[in-house]
């Protein structure tokens, strides 16, 4: 009976001691969850992206994002310069991208230093009746 019970003092504590420890985010590839186009001038757009990654160093983090038109043509970097260890999403803002008239879509990458490019994101353009897509 008594090693039973050492045996589940034993357990608690190793439980109770790794679970105190911060435990390394999984394995992921940085996504674009959110994203909004404006339109600021002919064929010009400002572009924000809401990242998630789970930054957790200098060596790993999402370190930039892309907008990429027909033909896989890179229209616009925004260059992320540190790790946002701790916010699992965060904004930023691609001013002035010129993407060419008559494109309907663009697509959003997000790269990070460990894993590369996560998933793309496929975006509708802002029309003319509506030059603000809001964040979709």
């Amino acid at each position: 009976m008594m090693a039973g019970v050492a045996y589940l003092m034993s357990v608690i504590l190793v439980v109770t001691f790794f679970g105190a420890l911060p435990i390394p985010a999984a394995a992921e590839k940085p996504v674009a969850v959110k994203t909004r186009i404006l339109t600021v001038g002919k064929n010009s757009y400002d572009v924000e992206v809401t990242v998630q990654h789970g930054d957790s160093s200098w060596e790993h983090y999402a370190d930039r994002w892309e907008v990429i038109g027909s033909g896989g043509r890179v229209l616009g970097t925004r260059v992320l310069l540190y790790p946002h260890i701790g916010e699992r999403w965060f904004t930023r803002k691609l001013r002035r991208v010129t993407i060419p008239a008559g494109v309907e879509h663009i697509i959003i990458r997000v790269h990070d230093k460990v894993h590369g490019y996560g998933r793309d994101r496929l975006v509708a353009m802002p029309t003319a009746d509506k030059p603000d897509t809001g964040y979709k």
